[in-house]
């Protein structure tokens, strides 16, 4: 009999042991959840931040000042490597669209595009990426999402409600 008590000893003792991990492994878990929110959420920052230096760099020449007194950036500065890796190089410079006349009337969009044009209203004179957009909006972030919102954002600059302003880069009119 002292075998089997030795053994129900041995299942408590592990049973125990399993219990303890448990509590330890889900505060762990907890706690990676809590880390993981908050580089998200940098990371969306830092994404959005890069998208108006961006948006900075290719707007600045076309704002009247002589390209010679501009600052040049070398090939290894953030804004450089990123857009490398993103595959975004040579962005284009803006376009220019004829303002809609005041007297044009209102037309009603849907869902999408009024939630597009009050987040425009919102940033101002800031140039923004559809995926800014999208995470801006609460929207998925994969590539039919944004692809959906970047179709959205070309039929605004059609309708000059935005302006595009370089490669991938919108801004408000």
């Amino acid at each position: 009999m002292v075998p089997a008590s030795r053994a129900v000893h041995n299942i408590e003792v592990t049973a125990e042991s399993l219990q303890e991990d448990l509590s330890r492994l889900e505060l762990q878990k907890q706690a990676l959840e809590r880390e993981l929110a908050a580089v998200v959420a940098h990371l969306a920052t830092v994404q959005r931040a890069l998208g108006a230096l961006e948006g900075m760099l290719t707007a600045a020449p076309q704002e009247g000042a002589p390209a010679d007194t501009l600052p040049t950036a070398s090939p290894t500065t953030s804004a450089d490597i990123a857009r490398t890796a993103r595959g975004t190089g040579g962005e284009k410079g803006p376009t220019t669209r004829a303002a809609r006349p005041k007297s044009a009337p209102e037309r009603t969009y849907g869902r999408l595009t009024e939630q597009i044009l009050d987040y425009f209203a919102k940033v101002g004179d800031t140039d923004v990426r559809a995926r800014d957009v999208a995470v801006a909006l609460g929207r998925a972030t994969d590539s039919g999402s944004i692809n959906a919102i970047r179709s959205t954002l070309d039929r605004l600059v059609g309708a000059s409600r935005i302006r595009r302003t370089g490669r991938g880069l919108y801004r408000a009119l």
